[in-house]
């Protein structure tokens, strides 16, 4: 059962409070503004709780129910064991739910359907199929995504290479990295092959009295082991001429994502030990390696708790000196490499600092 919360009119233009004065709010919360997913996650949380006492998921009948609730700012699917479970219990508890808190779900985006059929959310279309669960890009997300390159290239503002790519590149890569944690790769490669075959198009048109081999031999040229690579030239603030490839979406990694507990707290000190993990499998994984590597040879890649080595068999954690609930950052300054246990002893202990490894250590 997907679903959608829309906020009640009263509750967008009710203003807010600064210094005791009122000040009244006339037009509401934008489309796409930072505050509406911040409203919709305040008044949805406790939709979880309230479903799990009226299914009690610990009995024997709330483990056949199956009914379990994803959700994201104000969109949420809610599973369940029958069609008729969800008609008839479940969806009047969320509509109680949200008249209580002044909203009302929305008609054009409510529906009742079979997992083997499917259903898109948040841009991805989830199905069961062949036994197991396969995620992938909607199609509709992909259309939007295609037609919004398209219009791009199209644009009259842009009639040089370089220029072009530079406008495509953070569009291409940025849908990419948001579908990159679900079985995408297929969709990635239809999606550059539809790129090329606009830019191809775009070629033709500056060009129209040149041969294709003179269109290859300017504008396709060879990256590494990539062939066929639109390439471009544009100039920084010096003057200085550099050139530049377009951005394949496919060449983007797929990586699966870690779902976050819905009760973690990102404010509570008792969550911090929760977040260090998650960051640090994100370090690894990322663009952050190197910092990794940094804190680790300051360290002469030793724990800074037990002054034992850190290696790929014992395991590491990142912690943060100062905790960034109570300001800390993520610069190398405030970050120790701990084993899992000497982190779990130091968060334990409520320590707020890790003493910095003073003594001289050399390598094993």
């Amino acid at each position: 059962m997907a679903r959608s919360a829309r906020p009640h009119r009263q509750g967008l233009k009710a203003g807010f409070l600064e210094k005791r004065v009122l000040y009244p709010t006339e037009a509401g919360t934008p489309q796409g503004g930072i505050c509406s997913p911040v409203l919709a996650n305040l008044a949805l949380d406790g939709l979880e709780w309230m479903i799990a006492e009226h299914i009690r998921p610990t009995s024997r009948s709330g483990r056949k129910a199956k009914v379990h609730v994803v959700r994201y700012a104000d969109d949420f699917v809610i599973t369940g064991s029958s069609r008729e479970l969800l008609r008839d219990e479940i969806q009047p508890l969320v509509e109680q739910f949200l008249r209580e808190r002044g909203l009302e779900l929305s008609v054009e985006k409510t529906r009742i359907t079979h997992i083997t059929e499917g259903f898109d959310f948040l841009g991805q279309h989830l199905r069961k199929f062949a036994g197991g669960m396969l995620v992938q890009p909607a199609k509709d997300n992909v259309q939007a995504f295609l037609a919004k390159v398209r219009h791009i290239v199209k644009s009259p503002e842009h009639n040089q290479a370089g220029e072009l790519i530079q406008r495509l590149n953070p569009v291409i890569q940025g849908w990419a990295m948001y579908h990159r944690h679900v079985a995408s790769k297929r969709t990635f490669t239809q999606v550059d092959s539809a790129i090329f075959t606009l830019l191809w198009h775009w070629v033709k048109r500056q060009h129209p009295h040149k041969s294709q081999q003179w269109w290859k031999a300017k504008y396709f040229h060879t990256q590494g082991t990539r062939r066929w690579v639109f390439t471009g030239h544009v100039h920084d603030a010096d003057g200085t001429q550099q050139t530049v490839h377009l951005y394949r979406a496919a060449q983007t990694p797929i990586r699966r994502h870690v779902v976050i507990k819905g009760e973690a707290n990102p404010y509570d000190p008792t969550w911090e030990l929760y977040f260090d993990q998650r960051l640090g499998k994100q370090w690894v994984q990322g663009r952050q390696r190197r910092k990794l590597l940094t804190l680790w040879r300051l360290q002469q890649g030793r724990c800074s708790q037990c002054r034992q080595r850190i290696t790929k068999e014992t395991g590491w954690h990142i912690h943060h000196r100062q905790y960034r609930v109570y300001g800390g950052t993520d610069a190398v300054e405030n970050l120790a490499l701990l084993h899992p246990n000497c982190h779990c002893q130091v968060h334990c202990q409520h320590s707020r600092e890790v003493k910095p490894d003073t003594t001289c250590l050399e390598e094993a």
